[in-house]
């Protein structure tokens, strides 16, 4: 069985550009005032229709807060049969400040 491997987040950019999946576990309020560029919210509600669909295979990125919260995910994810399961050290708040242009919010100015 495999392992979820922990990353920093310029690791995670470049499996990003080769097509990885984000997901953020954060609550709801968090990830509309700001996530990762393309990043999908992952919660109990959208966790079996996300498992469903999704390439076991492919690259999974999961971001937090501060990576913490992201490595019981990804452990989650690796036991659900994901194969290349990613935890994001230091979680949104890290990558905000290494690629602020790489952010987004869902709220409306």
């Amino acid at each position: 069985m495999s392992e979820f491997k922990r990353i920093p987040p310029e690791q995670a950019q470049a499996l990003r550009e080769k097509g990885a999946v984000v997901v953020d576990i954060r609550d709801p309020q968090s990830f509309a005032a700001g996530h990762i560029s393309g990043a999908q919210h992952l919660d109990n509600y959208s966790l079996p229709d996300f498992i469903a669909k999704a390439d076991m295979d492919g690259p999974v990125i999961v971001a937090c807060y501060h990576g913490n919260s992201s490595q019981s995910a990804a452990a989650y994810l690796v036991g659900q049969g994901f194969s290349d399961v990613y935890s994001l050290d230091g979680g949104f708040e890290l990558w905000r400040s290494t690629y602020p242009q790489d952010t987004e919010s869902s709220q409306a100015d």
